[in-house]
């Protein structure tokens, strides 16, 4: 494969920007399916709670030929809380296509995996997506993506950034308003003049950064990475340089190249290619693959700190063992260990003064996504309530910080700004939209939207949208109130009944109904007032002989709550853990607790 005809280009945008979409037609409209074979709807989003969610959790890559150059995407998350991934795969890049919605504009994650891109030193491409919107303004929007550029330093050279006007929804795009056309070629064409062929030597020592991984069970882990000068052949021996320096040789099985988003195997691959190669055992990401002879290793990737703890400990309620197949703290050690040669967002340590781990990442997001992802492989553990990490800068208490957009309704600003004041939220700007918004931008401590997403949906009668990325530390601001209401919990084991919760549900929210088996000290609901309250939701209706007016009234349920995952771990205070198994997830105070 001829160098100067490879380019290697890394999707970046905000959250529901359109990416995903904006992929599957540059691969369909590229020619990259036969003509019998199935167009497959979000062709990157390969795992269930990608597709589940609608958001892209981790980077991938595909590749497809167009007009005789071989053109690897490199398929980015969106959310700062994986942030980690986007810094990592953009070493592979040699430019960045940018999406932006054309009625929302530049929105946090926009700033953050823009900055990420500027950093690298790498053109970007501008694609202005969603125009066929009603509301759509793509000049302004031009506009603010340039102050944007401007607000981040970049460099001249890359001021000047190509821009087309696209709907992926629609299939077509334009490289001016009005055009007409029904294909997406101007973007691929855009990729081809603007983005850079990969540097380098294809003569000199052999150079490959390992930036991610993925995993088969026939080879075992593949390490992804673009060979950035020499070449690499099956079975030759390499040497490995990880990231404190230490070297270790070993040898080359298999080399596949990305066709679609599928692999396939190839004897040797060249200078500028993004491959994956298996043969090597406990590989990282940030280690080089070099030439044994004349060992050149590239500088490790630069990764920002994680802001949120949570401990993950074994599960020892009363059902601990009934739904989960792997549940010691070996078992769950183990799990965070290969998690983290992956994710290099994440890190753990073992807790001192009990049984389990201290699991740090960037936001609850990432951590929520790696709880999910443990269950539904057959773990079962419980977890505490995320706790921001704070550091100490020259004796005085710092905390993470974060900036804040909303989008809201007009009307609903008042409960709005009245909730980020309590947690101590400090406004920036607040600008009038079109369509009856209001955009408000805050600085306003992690601490502060931990648990808040699900108030800002009934504030905003879930109409509103948020987003959020790191600001960086400052001092800390104060006690936040988390919670103002206490729960409802069992004070003996039992089955609920409807008779008892009928009765319960005038002490507060409910969030289990009749039929489930119970344990003490489950929570069952959130008491109306601030106190905790034993409850006993398996008392039943005492039998007579004797009736009066309306005693056989069939007994009426208000429907519970039902909470998912994220809505537990964002609910519960600092005495109370998440039960986690493959089939459930519980509400409970913690073990030892007194009242």
């Amino acid at each position: 494969m001829l160098q100067e005809k490879i380019r290697n280009i890394a999707i970046i945008a905000h959250v529901d920007h359109g990416k995903t979409t904006l992929v599957d037609k540059l691969f369909e409209q590229a020619g990259a399916y036969g003509e019998r074979e199935e167009h497959t709807e979000r062709l990157m989003d390969s795992g269930d709670i990608e597709r589940e969610r609608g958001i892209t959790i981790t980077a991938k890559n595909g590749a497809f030929e167009y007009e005789g150059h071989w053109i690897n995407i490199i398929d980015t998350p969106g959310h700062a809380d994986f942030g980690g991934q986007v810094e990592r795969v953009l070493r592979m890049a040699d430019g960045a296509l940018l999406v932006v919605d054309a009625q929302e504009g530049p929105m946090p994650q926009t700033f953050f995996v823009l900055k990420k891109a500027l950093a690298m030193n790498i053109p970007v491409g501008v694609v202005i997506n969603k125009i066929d919107k009603p509301a759509a303004r793509p000049e302004w929007v031009l506009d603010q993506v340039f102050d944007l550029f401007v607000k981040l330093n970049a460099p001249d050279h890359l001021l000047d950034f190509p821009v087309v006007y696209a709907s992926a929804k629609q299939g077509y795009a334009m490289n001016e308003i009005g055009e007409e056309n029904d294909n997406m070629a101007p973007i691929l064409d855009m990729v081809i003049a603007k983005i850079p062929a990969p540097n380098g030597d294809p003569e000199a020592p052999l150079q490959m950064l390992v930036s991610s991984l993925d995993y088969t069970a026939f080879l075992g882990r593949l390490a992804i990475g673009k060979i950035t000068q020499g070449s690499l052949k099956t079975n030759k021996e390499i040497a490995i340089i990880d990231r404190e320096g230490n070297m270790r040789k070993s040898k080359v099985t298999k080399i596949y190249r990305f066709v679609k988003n599928e692999k396939v195997a190839v004897d040797e691959a060249f200078c500028g290619e993004i491959v994956a190669v298996a043969g090597v055992d406990n590989i990282t990401v940030g280690v080089t693959y070099t030439d044994p002879l004349d060992p050149q290793p590239l500088a490790p990737m630069e990764i920002d700190p994680p802001t949120i703890s949570m401990n993950f400990v074994p599960n020892d309620s009363p059902f601990a063992g009934k739904e989960g197949e792997f549940v010691t703290n070996r078992h769950i050690g183990d799990r965070l260990a290969k998690e983290c040669l992956s994710d290099v967002a994440l890190s753990y340590k073992v807790l001192e003064d009990r049984v389990g781990f201290s699991v740090s990442g960037r936001g609850e997001l990432h951590l929520s996504i790696l709880i999910e992802t443990m269950r539904r492989e057959g773990y079962e553990l419980q977890v505490s309530r995320p706790q921001v990490i704070y550091k100490t800068v020259d004796g005085v208490k710092h905390e993470p910080f974060e900036e804040l957009t909303v989008d809201v309704d007009q009307e609903y600003t008042g409960p709005v700004i009245d909730k980020l004041g309590r947690r101590k939220g400090r406004m920036v700007s607040m600008d009038q939209m079109e369509g009856g918004l209001t955009r408000l931008v805050y600085i306003i401590p992690t601490r502060g939207l931990l648990g808040y997403k699900s108030q800002f949906m009934t504030d905003t009668r879930g109409m509103g949208m948020m987003s959020y990325i790191f600001h960086g530390y400052g001092e800390y601001a104060g006690d936040i109130t988390h919670r103002m209401n206490g729960a409802l919990y069992c004070m003996v084991n039992c089955e609920s009944v409807a008779f008892a919760l009928a009765n319960l549900q005038e002490r507060g929210r409910l969030f289990v109904g009749p039929g489930p088996d119970l344990y003490e000290g489950q929570i069952i609901g959130e008491h109306s007032r601030e106190n905790d309250l034993k409850v006993n939701p398996g008392k039943g209706k005492k039998l007579t002989n004797m009736r009066s007016s309306g005693a056989d009234d069939a007994t009426v349920l208000v429907p519970h709550k039902v909470m998912d995952l994220e809505d537990c771990i964002a609910w519960i205070n600092d005495d109370e853990l998440v039960e986690v198994t493959p089939q459930s997830v519980r509400l409970r105070k913690m073990p030892g607790f007194r009242i």
